[in-house]
């Protein structure tokens, strides 16, 4: 055996290097499609930081801003351990009642809302808010990609400026207003409702329905009203992802014979599908901060049981009766929540080699 043989294993066919194993591989792949896709890193200096002063000084009133009401604010989650009265104690600061000179129970209020006598109606006011904002989620981002996507193979401009501007106007209403007309449309017909004239007309329905007064199709009318008044906004940043896409890609496509809905499946839903991944993990956090507007304007006594949320929970049992403790408890909650659920989001997204927020 000569010096150039040594160390190599002999194998059925020979001498020949023994393949690694599958597993070191796919392992070994998988390290460098993630090492690739952080890119380099950049050392940040004081040559950098005087290179980008215009930049930081643009962002100083963003950052003041979110310190002073979303950071500051947090000295009050002390009101969720406390029995809280306003007029008991007083002290020159922050107020003229004191934050701290109040009665301190501990965990008595997380008790009373989660196993206590509100436990189980906070718990349906839960699933009422995952189920709504989870379905109105799903159905605005399905409805805005597909509506980016139709837009961007409209070749005439002024025909797709006019589009544009339709399905962008109702994101500039209020919400009252929107509920308002939200509630004339389900309506009866002798009462402006043209919903319930459209489906008889078509013969889907026979009498007019009182879809406000139908607890099941509750959550439906939030999404479909969310998907209504957003749907054209929602599509601006899918639409400025598209125009980003390289547009040989397009020409490549083409020249092999690809069809229009080829090159969308093939080129443009794949060079957007980052943007897409960033915007659900954003979008988790705000799971259980769902609109708060329609579920209260809607919502009535026949159908609480599916339109409560918890912004509506915290409002009439929290603000309404003056028990501040539930409401911030309530508060504290969501927070923890929606930390979790956008960790785990973007944890998931990192695990499947997607773009990720961190």
């Amino acid at each position: 055996m000569t010096d150039a043989t040594v160390g190599i294993p002999v194998t059925a066919t020979g001498l020949e290097p023994a393949p690694e194993p599958a597993s070191s591989s796919r392992a070994q792949n998988r390290k460098a499609r993630k090492n690739a896709a952080k890119g380099p890193k950049r050392k940040i200096t004081w040559d950098l930081v005087w290179a980008q002063r215009a930049l930081l000084a643009m962002a100083v009133p963003l950052l003041l801003y979110q310190i002073l009401f979303k950071y500051v604010p947090v000295y009050g989650w002390a009101i969720a351990f406390q029995d809280f009265k306003p007029a008991r104690g007083s002290s020159p600061w922050p107020g003229p009642r004191s934050l701290w000179n109040q009665q301190w129970v501990g965990l008595e209020n997380f008790h009373n809302l989660f196993t206590g006598v509100m436990g189980e109606r906070f718990i349906r006011v839960v699933i009422n808010t995952i189920g709504q904002s989870v379905l109105t989620l799903t159905v605005g981002t399905l409805g805005a990609i597909v509506l980016a996507l139709l837009l961007n193979e409209v070749k005439n401009l002024p025909f797709k400026r006019v589009l544009q501007n339709i399905t962008y106007m109702p994101h500039f209403l209020s919400w009252v207003i929107v509920a308002s007309m939200a509630s004339v449309a389900l309506s009866l017909p002798s009462s402006g409702g043209f919903i319930n004239q459209g489906l008889m007309n078509l013969h889907i329905i026979d009498q007019p329905v009182l879809f406000l007064t139908e607890p099941n199709y509750f959550w439906g009318i939030v999404a479909g009203t969310n998907l209504w008044k957003e749907l054209g906004w929602n599509t601006i940043i899918y639409l400025a992802a598209i125009t980003a896409i390289d547009p040989s890609l397009y020409e490549s496509a083409e020249v092999d014979g690809a069809g229009r809905f080829r090159k969308m499946f093939s080129i443009t839903l794949p060079s957007i599908r980052p943007t897409i991944v960033v915007l659900l993990i954003i979008n988790s956090g705000w799971i259980l901060s769902t609109n708060f507007e329609l579920p209260y304007f809607l919502g009535n006594g026949l159908v609480s049981d599916r339109s409560e949320t918890i912004d509506v929970f915290v409002l009439r049992y929290g603000y309404e009766l003056g028990n501040y403790s539930l409401a911030i408890v309530a508060g504290i909650f969501k927070t923890i929540v929606a930390v979790i659920l956008v960790g785990a989001a973007n944890q998931a997204a990192k695990r499947l080699n997607q773009e990720t927020l961190v």
